[in-house]
């Protein structure tokens, strides 16, 4: 894709949408392991899923 694909589109895989979805999946991979410290116990235990 060049930048004035990048630009013009508005849904998709663009680099916003991919830094946005970046930083929130590493923002719940470190929410997981908090949970998991404070409690002793895995997010999927809290859900009952395991």
């Amino acid at each position: 894709m060049n930048a004035q694909e990048n630009s013009t589109s508005k849904f998709g895989f663009t680099d916003k949408a991919e830094n946005l979805n970046g930083r929130l999946a590493m923002i719940g991979f470190a929410a997981a392991i908090a949970v998991e410290l404070i409690t002793g116990q895995g997010v999927l235990h809290l859900f009952g899923l395991m």
